[in-house]
C-alpha cells in the first residue's frame, strides 16, 4: 500500500479529474478500505480541500468550488500546458491578463522539476512572438511544442507528419528555426530536406514529432526574424474578408488599442478609418468592441450582419437575465 501522503495526493488527483466518484469505487482506486478512505477524505478537508460526501448505499464524495483556492496537483503534461498557457495570456490585449500572466508563469516555472523547466525555457528562448491576428483557436498538445522547441535549441533536425489544408498527408524531415506565435496559433518555421527550401508549419497539423538526434548547422533564414517569415507567407495567401470601418475616435486612440492588429488613417482630429484583412468576422467585432467608440461600417456587408445578429443575442442574454434576476 502506498504511504498515507502518496494516497492522499492520489485520492486528490482523482477528485480533481472526475465530477462525482462512488465510495466503493474510489476505495477500490486507492486500495484501501472504506474507513482509510474517509480518513483521507478528512485529510484533504483538514488542508482546505472542500470535499462533500454523499452518504448511503450510493454515497460518494466529490470536489466543491472553495472560498480559497488551495494547492492543485497536476501532472508534467498539465503542468508544460499552464506553462504554455500562461506565456500566450502574456501577450493577450485584454488589460491586466499580460502582468499577472507573467507573475503565474514565473510562479509555476519556479517550482517545476528540472525535466519540466528545461522543457519550458526551450519553448520560451525559441518562440517569437507576432502578435494578436485574430485566427480561431487551435488544438495544441503541450508536449509537441516543447519537443520542437527542444529540438530547435539543440539545432536537431526534426521528423513529423504534417496534414495540410487540404487533407494531403505528407512526412517531412526538417532542420527547425523558430516556433512562431501568431494570434492564437503557433507555427513552426524550419528548411525542409526534401524541398530544399525554408517553410512554415502549423503546428496544430503536426503530429508524431520526434528528434533525430542528427544535428546540424543552422541556415540563414531568408527574412529578418521568423515572425516576418510567417507572416509573408500568410500574407500570399487568399483571405476572405476585406474589413475596413469609419470609427469616431482620435488615431491615436484606436492605435494605442488595436493597432497591433491592422491599419489606422487618421481622417480629422476626432475620426480614423481602420483596416484590417481577416478570414473570420468574428475578430474585427472584438477588436471594434474594446474601442469603446462609435463605429460605421463600410465593407463588407457581411459585418453588419453579423453584428446585427450578435446584438440580438446580447440583448437577448440581458433580457433573459433580468428575467431570471430580477424582483
Amino acid at each position: 500500500m502506498a504511504n498515507t501522503s502518496t494516497r492522499t495526493l492520489r485520492l486528490l488527483s482523482l477528485l480533481q479529474t472526475h465530477r462525482y466518484w462512488p465510495g466503493a469505487e474510489l476505495a477500490e482506486r486507492l486500495g484501501v478500505s472504506a474507513r482509510t478512505l474517509r480518513r483521507d477524505v478528512d485529510r484533504l478537508r483538514e488542508l482546505g480541500y472542500p470535499v462533500q460526501a454523499q452518504r448511503g448505499v450510493d454515497g460518494g464524495y466529490q470536489l466543491a468550488a472553495g472560498a480559497a483556492l488551495p494547492p492543485l496537483v497536476i501532472d508534467d503534461e498539465e503542468a508544460v500546458a499552464l506553462a504554455v498557457g500562461m506565456q500566450a495570456a502574456a501577450q493577450d490585449p485584454v488589460e491586466g491578463i499580460a502582468e499577472s500572466s507573467i507573475r503565474v508563469l514565473a510562479k509555476v516555472v519556479q517550482v517545476m522539476p528540472v525535466r519540466l523547466r528545461r522543457r519550458i525555457d526551450a519553448l520560451r528562448a525559441m518562440t517569437v512572438s507576432a502578435g494578436w491576428a485574430g485566427q480561431a483557436r487551435a488544438g495544441l498538445d503541450p508536449g509537441v511544442l516543447t519537443t520542437i522547441a527542444l529540438t530547435c535549441r539543440d539545432n536537431e533536425r526534426l521528423r513529423f507528419s504534417y496534414t495540410a489544408a487540404d487533407g494531403r498527408h505528407t512526412e517531412r524531415h526538417t532542420e527547425p528555426h523558430r516556433l512562431v506565435s501568431l494570434g492564437r496559433r503557433w507555427y513552426l518555421v524550419a528548411y525542409d530536406l526534401e524541398r530544399h527550401d525554408w517553410r512554415s508549419f502549423r503546428v496544430d497539423r503536426l503530429s508524431a514529432a520526434q528528434g533525430t538526434g542528427a544535428r546540424f548547422r543552422p541556415r540563414t533564414l531568408p527574412t529578418a526574424d521568423a515572425a516576418e517569415f510567417v507572416r509573408a507567407r500568410l500574407d500570399g495567401l487568399p483571405r476572405s474578408h476585406q474589413v475596413e470601418v469609419l470609427v469616431h475616435a482620435p488615431a491615436a486612440a484606436v492605435r494605442e488599442r488595436i493597432g497591433r492588429w491592422c491599419t489606422v488613417e487618421e481622417i480629422d482630429a476626432r475620426q480614423c478609418r481602420v483596416r484590417m484583412v481577416v478570414d473570420s468576422l468574428e475578430w474585427p467585432i472584438m477588436a471594434l468592441g474594446v474601442l469603446d467608440a462609435d463605429f460605421h461600417v463600410l465593407e463588407p456587408p457581411e459585418l453588419l450582419d453579423q453584428i446585427r445578429s450578435w446584438g440580438a443575442r446580447f440583448t437577448r442574454a440581458g433580457t433573459a437575465g433580468d428575467g431570471i434576476g430580477g424582483r
